[in-house]
C-alpha cells in the first residue's frame, strides 16, 4: 500500500456541484460503454458511468444515431455524456441542447482520441496543441452549461507526441476557462495505447493545477488505482480497458477507496452469471437477438485466461438468444478459480507507437489561423 494511509485516500469525487460517491470514472469506449454495460457496471460499485463518445454535430443537427445514444439507465444516479468537435460554437450548442433537453448532469469534452480520421483534420489528441482554439471551445461549453449547474470536465493525452507536449498548458487552461476537472491518460497520441502510461506526468499536472485531476492508464487492478492515488496526488481515477469482460472491477475499486477489504476473486461460475446478466441489458435495450449479437464481441474479454474448450468458446460467438446462451453457460465449469496469470495485464487492443497524421503545417504554430475542418468532427458517433 505505500506507505501513505488509506485516511488519505479520497472517498468522493467533486465537480462542481456533482458529488460522486466514489472517485471513479468509466472511460468511455466506443460500442462498448452503451446504457446496459454501464447498468452493469453500476451495479457493482458506485461512480461515474460517462456514455459512448457523442459528436457534438450529430447532436446539434438531431442525427438519430447520436440522439438515440443518449439513452440512460434507471440506475445511473449522473447522467454522464462524453462530447467531441473542433468547433466552439457547435459545441456550445450541443451542450446547452444536452442540459435543457436530454437532462443531462455532467458534459467531459474528448481531446484523447488518436484514431488517424479524426487527427488528421486536426481533432482529437491534435486539437490541444491550438491552445486558443482549445480555449474558446472550453469557454463556450462551461458557458453553456453553467446556467444549468452543470459541470463541464475534459479528457486528454499527455500531447501529440514527446516533442509536442500539451497537457501543462491544457490544465492551464481548463482551470481558467472554469472547468470542474480535467482527465489525463498518461500516454502520448503517438503511442495509442502501447508501452506503459507515464503516471509522473499526471503528478506533474497535479502540482501545476487547483482544479481536481482525474488520472487514467494502465489501471488493470484495483491496487493499481490505489497506488495511482498514492503515486501522483490525483483526486480519481479513470478506468477503460481494465474493466472489459470485468466489470466486477468496480466493486473492488469501491471497497479500495473505502479502505475495505477486496472481495477474492470470482470463479468461472460467477462469470457466467455476470455474462448471462450482461447479455439481459443488452437485449432491454435493443431486444434479445440483436442484444444477443452485440454480446458476441464481449465473450472472449471475459472468458480470458479461462480454460473452457474452443468448442463452447466458438459457439458463444454465434449466440443468438437466451436459450443458446444458457445451453452454452452451463457446460462451463463453474468451480474453475480465477485465471491468475490475466491479473495486471493489458485487455483490449494496444495498438504499435505510430506517427500521428496531423493537418499540413500543423505543428509549426500553436495559433489557429484558418478555421478548423469541420470534417475533423467526424459526423457520426460512438467513433
Amino acid at each position: 500500500m505505500g506507505d501513505m494511509s488509506t485516511a488519505t485516500l479520497p472517498r468522493t469525487l467533486r465537480l462542481g456541484d456533482l458529488e460522486v460517491p466514489n472517485p471513479v470514472v468509466l472511460a468511455p469506449m466506443a460500442g462498448v460503454t452503451n446504457a446496459a454495460f454501464r447498468q452493469l457496471c453500476a451495479e457493482q460499485g458506485a461512480g461515474l458511468y460517462v456514455c459512448e463518445m457523442i459528436t457534438s454535430r450529430g447532436i446539434v443537427e438531431g442525427d438519430r444515431t447520436s440522439l438515440s445514444m443518449l439513452t440512460f439507465a434507471a440506475n445511473e444516479t449522473f447522467r454522464s455524456v462524453q462530447l467531441y468537435g473542433v468547433d466552439p460554437q457547435t459545441i456550445g450548442r450541443a451542450v446547452e441542447i444536452l442540459c435543457a433537453d436530454h437532462g443531462v448532469d455532467h458534459v467531459d469534452l474528448n481531446f484523447g482520441c488518436p484514431v488517424p480520421k479524426v487527427t488528421r483534420k486536426g481533432g482529437g489528441a491534435a486539437l490541444p496543441w491550438k491552445d486558443t482554439l482549445l480555449g474558446e471551445i472550453l469557454e463556450a461549453s462551461v458557458k453553456a452549461a453553467s446556467p444549468y449547474g452543470v459541470p463541464v470536465t475534459m479528457k486528454t493525452r499527455k500531447g501529440i507526441d514527446d516533442d509536442h507536449l500539451t497537457y501543462l498548458d491544457a490544465g492551464r487552461i481548463a482551470q481558467d476557462t472554469g472547468c470542474a476537472a480535467i482527465a489525463l491518460h498518461g500516454r502520448t497520441a503517438v503511442q495509442h495505447y502501447s508501452g506503459r502510461a507515464d503516471w509522473d506526468s499526471i503528478a506533474e499536472l497535479k502540482a501545476a493545477v487547483d482544479i481536481p485531476v482525474l488520472g487514467n492508464g494502465d489501471i488493470w487492478e484495483a491496487a493499481d488505482a490505489i497506488r495511482m492515488v498514492e503515486e501522483t496526488g490525483c483526486d480519481g481515477v479513470v478506468v477503460g480497458r481494465g474493466c472489459l469482460g470485468r466489470p466486477w472491477l468496480f466493486r473492488d475499486l469501491a471497497a479500495a477507496f473505502a479502505g475495505e477489504q477486496v472481495v477474492g476473486l470470482p470463479r468461472l461460475g460467477e462469470v457466467a452469471a455476470v455474462m448471462r446478466r450482461h447479455a439481459e441489458l443488452l437485449g432491454d435495450l435493443m431486444g434479445e437477438e440483436r442484444g444477443c449479437i452485440e454480446f458476441r464481441k464481449h465473450i472472449a474479454w471475459y472468458l480470458k485466461g479461462f480454460a473452457a474448450g474452443k468448442d463452447v468458446r466458438s459457439r458463444l460467438g454465434m449466440v443468438s438468444s437466451y436459450a443458446d446462451l444458457d445451453e452454452l453457460l452451463a457446460r462451463l465449469d463453474p468451480t474453475e478459480p480465477y485465471p491468475l496469470d490475466e491479473l495486471g495485464t493489458p485487455r483490449g487492443r494496444q495498438g504499435t507507437p505510430k506517427k500521428v497524421s496531423v493537418p499540413d503545417g500543423w505543428l509549426d504554430s500553436r495559433d489557429m489561423i484558418a478555421p478548423i475542418d469541420p470534417d475533423a468532427e467526424d459526423g457520426t458517433s460512438g467513433g
